[in-house]
């Protein structure tokens, strides 16, 4: 078994500014803990993993094609293989992104 509190896995910057943590990443799937500041925007993008996650503090929408959802505190989201997205956050946010399989391109990043 593992624990690990949040601040103790390894960070990176998924997009510019926006700062992340990787939790654990095992072959199967990745945690990764997101925080955001009021503003900012993570360009519409898509990748192959599956991506599943909950909103922890704040607020943001979510975009996909013509659906604009507000995601708030305690909202969970689930963002299908190669499904376009972005996201504009409102408030000062906190998501835990779930990806599977992991994320290569963050491992990477992360020199993981």
């Amino acid at each position: 078994m593992e624990v690990l509190k949040a601040g103790g896995g390894k960070k990176l910057d998924v997009f510019e500014e926006i700062k992340s943590e990787i939790i654990f990443s095992s072959g199967r799937m990745m945690f990764l803990l997101v925080d955001m500041k009021p503003g900012q925007i993570v360009p519409e993008h898509r990748h192959p993993h599956e991506q599943m996650g909950i909103c922890l503090k704040g607020k943001a929408e979510f975009i996909s094609g013509e659906n604009k959802i507000l995601v708030e505190a305690g909202m969970f989201y689930w963002i299908k293989p190669n499904e376009p997205h972005s996201v504009k956050v409102i408030e000062e946010s906190t998501f835990l992104d779930v990806f599977s399989p992991p994320r290569e391109d963050y491992l990477e990043k992360a020199s993981l």
